[in-house]
């Protein structure tokens, strides 16, 4: 009857001890979740920034540059003239 006993005590035992190690899982997983949620935003925002900046970088890029050399020609020519 002794052997019975230990052998329920030691199952009860792993099992408490599983329920533990399984909430603390639980609560790690989360925790992970969160920080790649916060992970992912930086990243958009990250994204956007560039996406932002690659857009007015094309409205000022060479082109625009040149638009606005030629623009202080033709006014300093207007001066001059």
């Amino acid at each position: 009857m002794c052997g019975h006993h230990d052998k329920h005590t030691d199952a009860l035992a792993a099992c408490v001890a599983l329920a533990a190690e399984a909430a603390v899982l639980s609560a790690r997983c989360r925790m992970l979740q969160e920080d790649l949620a916060s992970v992912d935003a930086r990243i958009r925002a990250v994204s956007e920034s560039l996406r932002r900046l690659r857009h007015d970088g094309a409205e000022s890029g060479p082109e625009a540059d040149d638009d606005r050399l030629r623009g202080q020609r033709d006014k300093k020519c207007r001066l001059e003239g």
